[in-house]
């Protein structure tokens, strides 16, 4: 690693998850913007952050040779051809982070070469406001590096370390699980409608009672029966309440919605 690419990164395909990390990164001071290269097919769509100090480009080869850490955060659709046109100028010394669904850090591999460390990381869309829940695995890259991914996406909410067969279902639990929270929220939020709530007042009495009982489990390091248990009395309306609701399948709903993305989440990459 030369001096000029040392604590450089690169972040290849700068859609939602690539910006979002940039920013966390920044915000944080885990670093300047212009130690950060954004690159996209139509930078046009990112120009503004060249204000902000962010190197802009279109070059991919550029950005890589430029780095000392490539992310790779494009569809899985684009990785084969992008993998394919930055193999030339990857280094054993390069640490490569992909964040794109269902492929392996051996499928990274065979295309880069063997000897190039890659970790596989999997946040979320509240990336955006610095709360996202990533997991990470590799199969190869040292305790000094994960300790680097380790830094990096603390940055942008909290991080935990599994083992990489278990990242498909990360995926459908953490990735996808963001839209199934959403739409129980907007669920109760139109329930709130039917008792006698104007839409709005519903939905924020429902957001504020859902970011309630999740951070009541984060900072109490309880159980949720256990807090259920707390709101839950004989005869009472909120037993009445989470009955009808399991009657009618509501746990049992979402673990197949769960199951059923981390089945989807694994058949998403298609080697080339």
């Amino acid at each position: 690693m030369s001096k000029s690419t040392k604590n450089k990164i690169a972040i290849l395909g700068s859609g939602n998850i690539g910006m979002s990390l940039a920013r966390g990164l920044v915000k944080s001071n885990y670093c300047e913007a212009g130690q950060i290269t954004l690159t996209r097919r139509n930078v046009q769509r990112i120009a503004e952050l060249t204000a902000k100090g962010y190197h802009i480009t279109d070059q991919n080869l550029k950005a890589v040779g430029e780095a000392s850490v490539v992310i790779l955060a494009v569809l899985p659709q684009q990785l084969d051809q992008l993998l394919d046109q930055i193999k030339e100028v990857v280094r054993p010394d390069h640490l490569i982070i992909s964040v794109v669904s269902g492929v392996s850090c051996l499928d990274i591999r065979e295309k880069l070469g063997n000897n190039v460390p890659v970790v596989r990381a999997m946040p979320n869309t509240a990336i955006a406001i610095g709360q996202s829940m990533t997991c990470f695995a590799s199969d190869h890259a040292s305790p000094q590096q994960l300790e680097i991914v380790t830094d990096m996406f603390e940055t942008v909410g909290a991080v935990m370390k599994i083992n990489e067969e278990l990242m498909t279902s990360a995926t459908a639990l953490c990735a996808c699980g963001v839209a199934f929270f959403l739409r129980a929220i907007r669920a109760a939020s139109q329930g709130g409608v039917e008792i006698g709530f104007h839409a709005d007042e519903a939905l924020k009495m429902a957001v504020q009672t859902a970011k309630g009982a999740a951070d009541l489990l984060l900072q109490m390091q309880s159980h949720p029966e256990h807090e259920i248990d707390k709101v839950t009395s004989p005869k009472g309306c909120t037993i009445a309440g989470l009955n009808e609701m399991e009657h009618n399948g509501f746990s049992s709903s979402l673990i197949k919605g769960i199951k059923l993305s981390a089945a989807k989440a694994g058949g998403l990459y298609v080697k080339e």
